[in-house]
């Protein structure tokens, strides 16, 4: 399985899953770059993945399925149209089912917050997380609430640390400042600010990230820890104890910030 990033707008990416001829999308929010993909490789689309309702996601879909008769699987619990296969935590799905190809095998994990349903696609070691998880950071909550997003963060937390996560916007340097300023004593995180400079000094994507960097570097995997509670509580003016309020608070500041 070959992973390819695929530019669109300002700074989301639309993420070309191939395996020998064949190819399936994640989120894509705009075709052009699907149908430039697919002239440049001849590749043959055989489905597309959505995580969530947002239009930088699913703005695309309706051209692509107007040049090609695909399967679209998406969340079954929010209004997008186009959507032929309706999934939720726990299915499994064939991403080149039918095909020449051998089956890929992912898994749905429901992890509402960003969007009331949005939901992640999991094959070891490949997560594709939309707009749930950053680099170094993680969603706003337009639908959700901090209990569930804390919740949906665990869930993803929890997965191999080899893990490679492939959100859907290239977010991680501002992530990285936030970050630093509630943890300026984090080595791990220092490191991690030193390497993605000098990738975005060559205009290289800074995802997939690993899963046990975020972990080490990521404040909103990290709100059980000391050295953050501390920083949120601080931030507040008063000692925060209980994890989803940190959370919240941590999610606050970093809107504001």
């Amino acid at each position: 399985m070959k992973i390819d990033a695929l530019r669109a707008f300002n700074d989301n990416y639309i993420w070309a899953i191939t395996e020998q001829n064949q190819l399936s999308v994640v989120d894509p929010g705009d075709a052009q770059p699907v149908l430039d993909f697919i002239r440049q490789t001849g590749l043959e689309l055989r489905s597309i993945l959505v995580t969530h309702h947002h239009g930088d996601h699913v703005g695309g879909i309706e051209a692509l399925l107007a040049a090609h008769s695909v399967p679209v699987f998406g969340p079954h619990c929010e209004n997008i149209r186009q959507i032929s296969e309706a999934v939720n935590d726990g299915d499994e799905i064939d991403i080149f089912c039918g095909s020449t190809s051998k089956p890929i095998t992912f898994r749905v994990i429901s992890v509402p917050g960003h969007t009331r349903g949005h939901i992640a696609y999991y094959h070891a070691p490949a997560l594709f997380c939309g707009d749930t998880l950053f680099g170094a950071g993680c969603g706003r909550l337009f639908e959700g609430t901090p209990a569930q997003m804390l919740e949906s963060l665990d869930k993803l937390a929890d997965l191999p640390d080899d893990t490679r996560v492939f959100c859907a916007h290239e977010y991680t340097q501002n992530n990285l400042r936030f970050a630093q300023t509630v943890e300026p004593d984090n080595n791990a995180l220092a490191l991690r600010v030193s390497r993605v400079a000098a990738l975005r000094a060559e205009d290289t994507p800074t995802v997939p990230s690993l899963l046990i960097e975020e972990r080490a570097t990521n404040p909103f995997l990290r709100v059980r820890t000391h050295s953050v509670r501390d920083a949120v509580s601080r931030f507040s003016g008063e000692e925060l104890t209980q994890d989803t309020e940190v959370f919240a608070r941590l999610r606050a500041w970093r809107n504001d910030f």
